[in-house]
């Protein structure tokens, strides 16, 4: 990609946080989707129109130094699965484990996803996994908005590229980042959301579940949503 518009893409999207953070500052909730889908459009157009293919993102990401995080990371963690999945899942970070490993969901969290891949009848290979930042945060701290603004490039050019039938945001922060919102997740978990014309449904994260168990049977509802959503794509024609 031509790191002109790689930085167009940057300006844009650190300018929809300005905006999102200003009307949360005036309390302004019902308008936060419609601007920042306004000030993205053009800029994800610009991407799909490409074509890109997931290898060629990652050699554009490189060894990437673009933000403080490279420089404490262990490995960069890019995304795994199939290249043309029809399901795209997103986390938040990589975790200890996964800066070891330099793959997403690979610790206790990442075996739990397994499990719920499993009563899907998928498995990993099935489906695209990644994460928001591709590389860790110091003692797994939340992201920084300017570590955001310089690595969800990347993130919208990954989603462009595969152009899944459904997107699953698990957890908080992963789903504020996609829908440019801070509506609690307990609130528009298991509801069905749009990002920028793909269905997204937002969940809790495996890592909560781990801690809070009794959040299981939610997700597996959310989860059943989601293989309905992919069936009935499947026999449209």
């Amino acid at each position: 990609m031509p790191e002109q518009l790689l930085n167009d893409i940057r300006r844009t999207l650190a300018s929809a946080r300005s905006q999102l953070e200003y009307l949360s500052d005036l309390g302004v909730e019902n308008l936060r989707r419609d601007v920042v889908d306004a000030e993205l459009t053009q800029d994800i157009e610009a991407i799909a129109s490409l074509d890109e293919t997931l290898d060629a993102i990652r050699q554009d990401l490189g060894d990437c130094q673009r933000c403080g995080l490279g420089a404490s990371r262990k490995e960069l963690v890019y995304g795994v699965g199939n290249p043309n999945a029809r399901l795209v899942l997103v986390g938040e970070a990589p975790g200890r484990e996964e800066d070891q490993k330099g793959e997403p969901f690979v610790g206790e969290a990442g075996r739990l996803l397994d499990r719920i891949f499993q009563a899907m009848n998928m498995r990993r290979e099935d489906v695209y996994i990644c994460n928001v930042l591709k590389c860790r945060p110091p003692e797994n701290r939340d992201p920084q908005p300017e570590e955001v603004a310089t690595c969800e490039a990347f993130l919208v050019r990954q989603i462009a590229a595969i152009k899944p039938q459904v997107i699953v945001g698990l957890g908080r922060f992963a789903v504020h980042s996609l829908l440019k919102s801070k509506v609690p997740i307990s609130r528009i978990r298991g509801e069905w959301q749009t990002y920028h014309g793909t269905p997204l449904m937002p969940t809790y994260h495996p890592a909560y579940l781990l801690r809070n168990p009794e959040g299981k049977r939610d997700v597996w509802e959310d989860m059943k949503k989601v293989m309905r959503r992919l069936n009935a794509e499947a026999d449209s024609p």
